[in-house]
């Protein structure tokens, strides 16, 4: 048995991606599974993505596109967080999409393609591409004083731009309007493509609050992460998401309290009654935050025990009041998902979000998969 456990429903990451495709058609759908899928796993739910509805998968780095290769995955992969300094040329050969977000990258692509005109028959002959543009968000993407040149520049033979695409900086409130203004400037990107000779025919600017609050921009392809696992980015506008990830540690001791003791490093915290404390299998070690300390809950046997005194590096504390519910040695603890707190519920008590929370589970802890899709996956 494993202390502390970060638990994956496979058949939640498969209803999700159903429930997407159904929701984007006739668009196409790319599931991003950058940072090992968002800490779900990257080559188990890209499969299970890739075996129900996904079109492409989106990456930030090389290394993870090539993992997924490694993996025997085949669908469109594209990378859009690399540098021309790396071993770019072997992403290329692998059939992997890149972004281009500057004029230096583009310049990159293009080098490489002239070099493969000289004749490396072995090579790829055609690299593909899609222009990242900044649209507003003002983080990486080609600036609009710089569009046309990039589209220029990479309207050469050897070279195939399937398209343009942006990251939508406010989504999650629907009543911002700077999203339409974003999507205006992303309209005035793809006319200036085109403008100067390409086809442009894969279009996408909708992340996971785009692709669920606005279908009138989806265009050719949308783009969410979030979603596919489970989590609803835009509180308060459920779209039936199944959470993937649930946390579990283990109770390694239970024993009694008196009223006025104090429990932890520096004894924050003190009984405020006669009872019985539980220590939890994970810590700070493990993700588990510092500063959660007496904002969150742990659930156990279907029961919520608030967690008292300072979080450790390998354990914490629940108060189990009497503990009439008979909590014992052995027991499993929900620390988020399923069962237990949401991911959301816990992000809102840390002043934090959800993106951040699903992310921290590590350390210690081992990820298993679960459900009847984990069949599909090889290892």
């Amino acid at each position: 048995m494993n202390l502390l456990e970060t638990i994956i429903d496979l058949d939640a990451i498969a209803a999700n991606t159903r429930l997407l495709k159904r929701l984007v058609a006739p668009a196409q759908l790319m599931c991003v599974v950058k940072a090992d899928g968002y800490n779900h796993g990257i080559v188990e739910v890209a499969q299970v993505m890739a075996a129900h509805g996904a079109d492409q998968l989106g990456v930030a780095t090389l290394a993870e596109a090539q993992k997924l290769r490694a993996a025997g995955i085949t669908v469109p992969i594209l990378c859009w967080l690399w540098s021309p300094e790396q071993d770019f040329v072997a992403a290329i050969n692998n059939g992997i999409d890149l972004a281009v977000i500057s004029v230096r990258h583009a310049e990159a692509i293009v080098a490489e393609a002239m070099r493969r005109s000289g004749g490396a028959e072995s090579e790829t002959s055609t690299i593909r591409v899609c222009v990242k543009v900044d649209t507003g968000m003002h983080r990486s993407g080609v600036d609009e004083p710089s569009w046309r040149e990039v589209f220029t520049l990479l309207n050469v033979p050897g070279i195939m731009v399937t398209g343009v695409m942006s990251h939508l900086a406010c989504a999650d409130d629907v009543s911002d309007d700077y999203t339409n203004q974003q999507a205006e400037a992303f309209r005035r990107a793809i006319a200036c493509g085109r403008d100067v000779g390409l086809e442009l025919p894969v279009n996408h600017l909708c992340n996971s609050p785009g692709t669920l609050t606005r279908p009138d921009l989806y265009f050719d392809m949308v783009r969410p992460g979030l979603a596919v696992y489970g989590l609803e980015p835009i509180d308060g506008l459920p779209h039936r998401l199944q959470p993937a990830m649930r946390w579990e540690a283990t109770v390694t001791v239970v024993k009694p309290i008196k009223a006025g003791q104090g429990v932890s490093y520096s004894l924050t915290w003190h009984a405020p009654a006669d009872g019985f404390i539980a220590v939890i299998s994970c810590g700070y070690a493990d993700g588990l935050p510092r500063n959660a300390q007496s904002k969150m809950e742990v659930t156990i046997a279907g029961h919520r025990y608030p967690q008292v005194g300072r979080i450790c590096m390998d354990q914490c504390v629940v108060f189990l009041s009497d503990n009439s519910a008979g909590v014992a040695a052995g027991d499993r603890a929900v620390i988020f998902g399923p069962g237990g707190m949401s991911a959301q519920e816990l992000a809102h008590r840390l002043d934090d979000i959800s993106y951040a929370i699903v992310c921290r589970p590590g350390g210690r802890s081992v990820r298993r998969f679960e459900g009847r899709a984990a069949a599909e996956i090889t290892r």
